[in-house]
């Protein structure tokens, strides 16, 4: 027993000592390990340099700070480490380029701080903004490299980059400007057009960016046939067919597909079907360059919207974005309205970005609409200058505001001051008038004008206008107006404009042999001295199928308006006018314009005593605004009683003209500097003086170029009557002019030959009258800085 109970405790004692000797060589390795870790820490960390305390960027101003931090990699508490220094230096680089700043220089720098830690520091020099030096386009053989640059907003550094922001390279204007290339082609006919590539490179010599785009235009499709397929059994195809703004033989135009589309939509809707959806579909023919248009009316799935979701908008208030969508939350969803609603909040102006996407909503028959938005800057103070012949030097000072407190309305106030004329105006216009697309305004204005080098006489009307425009169709507009104003017209008469001394003589100016020749004013005129008050309710029907309205190419422009004086005031009358003008592109960039327009005003009732049926300043006053080539007032009927030809236009009723013109690029000018030549020809007449001739018992008349009676006169007695010479005879001239559409506002230089006028007739002294004022030269023009 003793010998056998040692034997089995010594494989326990022999464990316990190798234990013991474990748990001892275990401690003193992680002594060891411990005693070695700082020392191997402090080796790693010399080996990769300090521990970064913090990242700073100084010196930017024109980008946000957070956009740069985002781009960084290197990072607080992490060791400094060179090669990612430069790398940020890079991508700071890359963000001032995307904004435009390709000149920026960014210097990095280590601060040493105590611990062993460092700061890094990116200092930032932004400087200027760098433009667009060249824009190319390479695979374009139809359409050439300057009408696409002419489409585009972005816009290539010339001398006028002083004056404009439009050259400074901006990402999203140009991915902006691919679109609308893109949808140029579409819409005259290459149905086949991609763009291949789009490549941005800065050129550090150059100091600026080079835009290259590849394109492939392919073929110029017409359209084949066109069928209205409808698989709904409510739905009559041939009765959608006039909806259709497509026609076989004609280009084929993606927009125009885009509208029937849209048409047919908004038409199967009315009729009470919300799930019916209409699908264009195309085949095209390469080998006679023709696309057969199909257009079918099927049942679509029945899916509802949920929610529409507005965001982004810190101004712009909710219901100003939903307004512009043809269907809200529970309604039918249909891709059509909503594309329709997205283009809308992009016409508005309000917003740098609008984007409409779509994402499943609690059902499967659900969906949710989301709507994100980036609002800009809408309001603008403006100084503007010109000077015209007509009204000489004038100067604007205005305040503008499209979006007023976020509502969507617009106000203007604005004030001119000029060698003839200067005014005040207010405008507010709200464009959803009691919830409804129809745009209610009113308009307050202050307006005086010196019309004494054409009719020796002032004129300042003061008064408002209430207007309320009802969108038909998209061309075509019906706005009602009702407007209240005062003319007060006034005839100077002083030593320096001594133009009524006739019948208030002037102390040591005039005399017996002199009124009449120192530029006394008509007695029509003088006659329509004092104040007039007009109150009149009008309409203006407005149809529009332009294709720009800056700067016009093709399409048609037609407005006719219709006034109502009698309600109150002094005046009485019935006028319509119109004025019409179509625009075609004969060649690239050689566009054709042809002009008609006319008027008429009638009398109602006796206005200004002894049977007249108009007073003066309601007839019409026509010029170069008629027919290019003649003065101010320089047309029409005139007193011919008067020896002042200055002072004898006195109105007609009754005129109409046409002219057409086409307008060309100045050959060898840069095409965005905006300098166009143009050749026209102009006629037109004006006619039908229905004022007053006589002034008291004694009797007048209107003369008749081919004979009649005269004015009677009693001798020693003032004149009391006058000679009226009222010739419907054809006025025409030619003439050439430049026009530039400066960044500074629309010049317009005019040279003008008339070819036919009214002579006059010659008194038996040999003193010729009653003649057309010509003028030879006409300037306009209108600057904003």
């Amino acid at each position: 027993m003793s010998t056998t109970t040692p034997r089995r405790k010594k494989p326990a004692a022999t464990a316990m000592i190798a234990m013991s000797a474990l748990m001892a060589g275990l401690t003193v390795a992680d002594t060891a390990l411990a005693q070695q870790a700082p020392q191997t820490s402090r080796r790693a960390s010399a080996a990769q340099g300090p521990l970064i305390n913090r990242v700073a960027i100084e010196g930017n101003s024109k980008v946000e700070k957070a956009a740069i931090e985002g781009q960084l990699q290197v990072r607080a508490r992490t060791p400094v480490n060179q090669a990612a220094i430069d790398a940020d230096v890079q991508r700071i680089l890359e963000v001032y380029r995307v904004q435009g700043r390709g000149l920026a220089q960014v210097t990095p720098r280590i601060v040493d701080l105590p611990n062993g830690r460092v700061d890094v520091v990116y200092t930032i020099v932004e400087g200027d903004k760098t433009g667009v030096k060249e824009i190319r386009f390479v695979g374009n053989n139809e359409i050439s490299s300057g009408r696409l640059r002419g489409i585009m907003q972005t816009t290539e550094t010339n001398i006028l980059s002083f004056l404009k922001s439009t050259d400074i390279y901006d990402p999203n204007r140009l991915s902006n400007d691919l679109e609308l290339i893109r949808r140029y082609y579409l819409k005259n006919g290459y149905a086949d057009f991609r763009i291949v590539s789009n490549e941005v490179a800065f050129d550090p010599n150059a100091g600026g960016y080079v835009v290259t785009i590849a394109v492939e235009e392919g073929p110029q499709y017409r359209v084949g046939n066109v069928s209205v397929d409808s698989r709904i059994s409510a739905v009559s195809g041939d009765a959608l067919r006039g909806d259709l703004s497509t026609s076989s033989g004609s280009v084929y135009n993606a927009e125009a597909v885009e509208k029937s589309v849209q048409a047919m939509t908004r038409t199967v809707a009315r009729q009470g079907n919300p799930f019916v959806q209409v699908r264009p579909i195309g085949t095209r023919d390469p080998s006679t360059r023709t696309v057969n248009l199909g257009y079918v009316v099927e049942e679509g799935p029945r899916i509802y919207i949920e929610r529409i979701n507005i965001r982004g908008n810190t101004r712009t208030r909710d219901y100003v974005i939903r307004r512009e969508f043809d269907l809200g939350e529970g309604d039918a969803y249909n891709q059509v309205f909503i594309d329709r609603a997205e283009r809308r909040l992009n016409n508005l102006g309000y917003f740098k970005n609008v984007r409409v996407s779509n994402e499943p909503g609690s059902a499967a028959d659900r969906v949710v609409v989301n709507v994100d938005v980036e609002d800009q800057s809408t309001g603008s103070f403006s100084v503007a200058g010109g000077y015209s012949t007509a009204d000489g030097v004038i100067g604007e000072v205005s305040v503008t505001e499209t979006n007023f407190l976020g509502r969507g309305q617009f106000v203007r106030l604005a004030g001119q001051l000029g060698q003839r004329s200067n005014g005040v105006d207010f405008s507010f216009t709200e464009p959803y008038f009691l919830g409804y697309r129809m745009a209610a305004g009113i308009d307050l204005f202050s307006k005086f004008s010196d019309q004494t080098r054409y009719s020796r006489y002032e004129n300042r009307m003061t008064g408002g206008q209430v207007r309320l425009g009802l969108p038909i169709t998209e061309e075509f507009t019906v706005t009602a107006r009702y407007s209240l104003y005062q003319q007060e017209l006034k005839i100077p008469n002083d030593e320096d404009r001594p133009y009524n001394d006739c019948s208030f003589p002037i102390p040591g100016v005039t005399t017996a042999n002199n009124c009449l020749t120192n530029g006394e004013a008509s007695l029509a005129i003088k006659e329509s001295q004092g104040d007039t008050l007009t109150s009149l309710a009008g309409l203006t029907f407005n149809y529009n199928t332009l294709d720009s309205t800056r700067d016009p190419r093709n399409g048609f422009y037609a407005e006719v308006k219709t006034d109502f004086a009698g309600l109150g005031g002094d005046s009485r009358y019935f006028r319509t006018t119109g004025d019409a003008r179509y625009y075609r592109e004969l060649l690239e960039d050689v566009v054709g314009i042809a002009r008609v327009q006319g008027g008429h005003i009638m009398g109602l009732g006796d206005n200004g005593g002894d049977g007249a049926d108009l007073r003066i300043v309601d007839h019409f006053f026509m010029g170069p605004s008629l027919v290019r080539g003649f003065a101010t007032n320089g047309l029409g009927p005139r007193d011919i009683s008067s020896p002042d030809a200055n002072a004898n236009a006195i109105g007609g009723t009754t005129y109409f003209g046409g002219s057409l013109e086409v307008q060309f690029p100045i050959f060898g000018l840069p095409r965005d500097l905006g300098l166009k030549g143009a050749v026209f020809a102009d006629a037109g007449t004006l006619y039908g003086y229905e004022g007053p001739t006589q002034f008291s018992a004694t009797g007048g008349s209107v003369f008749d170029p081919d004979g009649g009676s005269v004015c009677a006169r009693v001798a020693g007695q003032p004149q009391d009557c006058i000679e009226v010479l009222d010739s419907d005879k054809i006025r025409s001239s030619v003439g050439a002019s430049i026009l530039w559409s400066s960044p500074l506002g629309p010049i317009r230089f005019d040279y003008a030959v008339a070819l036919s006028k009214e002579e006059g007739i010659v008194r038996a002294n040999g003193t010729r009258v009653g003649a057309d004022r010509t003028q030879s030269f006409r300037f306009s023009g209108g600057t904003r800085f």
